[in-house]
């Protein structure tokens, strides 16, 4: 059982920044990936930023070039750097963690809101 830990949300003007940050109950290396899905009000659940244990990432179009997704291994924690947002990024941002050991498990924070104001 992985557990995530989210912080860093909250309000902020157009054109501001954030940084969300997911802590894993155990060692980053472990879980195959981890990645920050959102979901605003009346919308589906939608995949942000990805990362896999190698280093490997993965962006929704819509957040290319204005967000990034990063790891500290000593930490044990993920990171999404969230520049330049606009008000269609108002959601809450769940991170998520994917583990493969012959069968696949998928783990949820609780999520943290991220709401900017035009």
């Amino acid at each position: 059982q992985v557990q995530l830990v989210e912080s860093g949300g909250g309000l902020v003007q157009a054109g501001g920044s954030l940084r969300l940050s997911c802590a894993a109950s155990e060692s980053i290396f472990s879980i195959n990936v981890m990645g920050w899905h959102r979901q605003a009000p009346g919308k589906q659940r939608e995949l942000v930023a990805a990362i896999n244990n190698g280093g490997i990432t993965n962006y929704a179009d819509s957040v290319k070039g204005r967000f990034t997704i990063s790891r500290d291994s000593a930490k044990n924690t993920v990171y999404l750097q969230m520049n330049s947002l606009e008000p269609e990024d108002t959601a809450a941002y769940y991170c998520n963690a994917v583990v493969v050991r012959g069968v696949v498990s998928n783990y949820w924070g609780q999520g943290t809101q991220v709401t900017v104001s035009s």
